[in-house]
């Protein structure tokens, strides 16, 4: 019998940021990406009041400047973010961590509370290569999940900073058979998921059905859409994500899916806090496209949560 009196968990406390990948950005230097000066002054500019720091060199790493930098321009950082290959075993241990570790001290520094780790891709995003075989072996699995939950708790512990997976096309975590395996096969108290809404509809999943099974492991969210009619074509032509997104499979929403709404909607009666963070991938893109998507899309999402 249901109770009318009993207290309701609180809402979630949505905080919506953006983060270099809406700026175009996908790599520490790159002549086809904007400086970093340049996207925070537009980011802060467009609004937002977090970032993520991006791909590791992109912002500058030395901490006191990173701080002045970002709070000059009324910024804060909600996370950093690492790339692993752990599937590969206790061989990849020691220069995966001496990696993780590095970027966890900046993210740490900066104040952020979040380390996003997106697992290896199986092709190269740029050329198609094929590196790995696209579906792992059960002892692969096994120490992927069991390598990201000792990863999970030594960043926990040396750093204060909670890890959140990021499924990720070509990546052995991206369906929603595998993004279900990975949760299923680790610890929840260590390990959470960042679901970006982008790629896991990229790859076939439904957001907000993830949301209502799986919320208590949501730690963090990536807002993004793809546009069915280019997905359609780089499923028929089995594109890697790199010529994908040049192609514009990702896009500024509302014109593609999922209904961002909706998604924010699963997430609001959480009661947790959570980061959501607008992360369109426009690499390459020109300089002057990014600041006015970056408008028009926190404006959006402002509407939604204000609705």
């Amino acid at each position: 019998m249901h109770r009318t009196n009993e207290p309701r968990p609180p809402a979630s406390r949505l905080r919506i940021g953006s983060a270099p990948d809406s700026w175009g950005v996908w790599f520490p230097d790159d002549p086809h990406q904007v400086g970093w000066d340049r996207f925070l002054d537009e980011v802060a500019e467009a609004g937002y009041t977090w970032i993520e720091l991006g791909p590791y060199g992109y912002l500058p790493t030395d901490p006191a400047r990173l701080r002045d930098e970002t709070a000059r321009r009324g910024l804060s950082v909600s996370a950093g973010t690492v790339f692993t290959g752990l599937h590969r075993g206790e061989a990849v241990w020691e220069e995966t961590w001496a990696h993780v570790a590095k970027v966890a001290e900046l993210t740490r520094e900066a104040g952020a509370g979040y380390l996003v780790a997106i697992p290896a891709f199986w092709r190269d995003d740029k050329t198609g290569e094929v590196l790995e075989d696209r579906e792992l072996t059960p002892a692969a699995w096994r120490d992927l999940s069991r390598l990201t939950e000792r990863l999970a708790h030594r960043v926990r512990e040396e750093y204060g900073l909670r890890t959140v997976v990021h499924p990720h096309a070509d990546t052995h975590v991206d369906t929603e058979e595998h993004v279900v395996r990975l949760l299923d096969t680790t610890d929840p108290d260590l390990v959470e998921l960042c679901l970006d809404t982008g790629h896991y509809a990229y790859c076939g999943g439904d957001s907000v059905r993830l949301i209502e099974t799986y919320g208590r492991r949501l730690g963090y969210l990536h807002l993004k859409q793809v546009d069915p009619e280019v997905l359609a074509r780089v499923r028929a032509q089995d594109l890697p994500f790199g010529p994908a997104v040049a192609q514009g499979v990702m896009c500024e929403p509302p014109l593609g899916v999922p209904a961002l709404e909706p998604v924010l909607a699963a997430a609001r009666p959480l009661g947790v806090d959570l980061f959501a963070i607008v992360e369109q991938d426009m690499y390459p893109c020109p300089p002057d496209r990014p600041l006015p998507v970056a408008r028009r899309t926190r404006a959006l999402l402002e509407s939604y949560l204000d609705g």
